[in-house]
């Protein structure tokens, strides 16, 4: 059966599928998309895949492979493009974006900026405002992991044969985008001095700040339900004393429970609370319900929200204090 002309145009087949390592790996993107604009092969011929997706492109040929294999085995002999400053930062942080589509965006950009030389001088053009909406997304997505991980102390195996080693400490997250590797280096500076692992759907990393794991020891990521063997350590981030490990996603079911330090925190949240400070439109623009479920205060969030009127009523109906005298007679 031969398609009619509105299925063509509908759902072209990709006459080139790009396969890459990772959903992060943006060596391989400037890799193969030096060599497909060294042989002029405009974006709408290339279909980009990543390695471990969930969910792959539906009218891919099965020669996907075998294709993204020669195209980046040409990609040593490609020239260097030169582009904007600008937009390699725009797509080392794009390229953590959930966004599917978004390999096809940067290489459409890269494309017109070897053939359109004023797309560099245009803000409003239409691609480049989508790429800066993905870099944006990416960058809140980041600030938000960094002010929404919350740990829970475990008493692992290298705590109890190692006592002055100290606890481990394990956090659950749910990012939005690719994100983890990107922050991981952030963490591993803000608690140098602890051990500390953050669990995601996606991937999760290890911080050891002591040394690699001893004869017997199977780090934390390795044992997250026998789905994986150990990761490899990473290069110490500027330096520092310890070990970052990346591993698989895990089940939230892997994060430890509630502990006492958790209690203590929530009753700390709930004494600092200022009724006649609350603007719940404000707080839930910093602190989106999606985060809720994963932030141990959030349970407290309703029932002192309930009472904040009152309270405030309260507060102002009170007579005023007189202030205690703090110079000598």
């Amino acid at each position: 059966m031969t398609p009619d002309r509105l299925t063509s145009e509908l759902f072209a087949p990709a006459l080139l599928p790009i396969q890459l390592r990772g959903p992060t790996d943006l060596a391989g993107f400037r890799r193969a998309a030096r060599s497909l604009l060294a042989r002029q092969v405009p974006p709408g011929q290339v279909s980009w895949h990543t390695a471990g997706a969930q969910v792959q492109d539906l009218f891919a040929g099965p020669d996907v492979a075998a294709a993204a294999a020669t195209a980046n085995g040409c990609s040593a002999n490609a020239p260097v493009v030169k582009v904007p400053a600008e937009f390699l930062a725009l797509c080392e942080s794009a390229v953590l974006h959930s966004d599917p589509n978004r390999f096809g965006l940067l290489y459409r950009i890269f494309w017109r900026l070897a053939h359109e030389p004023g797309l560099r001088h245009d803000p409003l053009d239409g691609d480049m405002m989508a790429a800066h909406r993905l870099a944006q997304a990416v960058r809140r997505d980041l600030h938000k992991m960094k002010a929404f991980v919350r740990f829970r102390t475990v008493q692992d195996e290298r705590f109890r044969a190692c006592p002055q080693d100290g606890p481990l400490h394990v956090a659950w997250f749910e990012p939005g985008h690719h994100i983890v590797e990107a922050v991981a280096p952030f963490f591993a500076r803000r608690f140098a001095q602890m051990r500390w692992a953050i669990l995601t759907p996606a991937c999760s990393v290890e911080w050891d700040c002591i040394s690699a794991p001893g004869p017997g020891e199977t780090p934390l990521l390795a044992r997250l339900g026998g789905r994986a063997a150990a990761p490899p350590a990473q290069p110490r981030p500027g330096g520092m004393k310890g070990q970052l490990r990346f591993g698989p996603g895990a089940r939230k079911s892997d994060a430890p429970p509630a502990d006492a330090g958790e209690q203590l925190w929530l009753t700390y949240y709930r004494h600092t609370f200022n009724p006649a400070r609350l603007k719940m439109k404000a707080m839930q623009k910093e602190m989106p319900r999606k985060y809720w479920r994963n932030l141990p205060e959030a349970e407290l969030i309703s029932p002192l929200a309930a009472l904040a009127d009152e309270r405030t009523a309260r507060m102002i109906a009170q007579p005023a204090s007189a202030p205690r005298r703090r110079l000598p007679q």
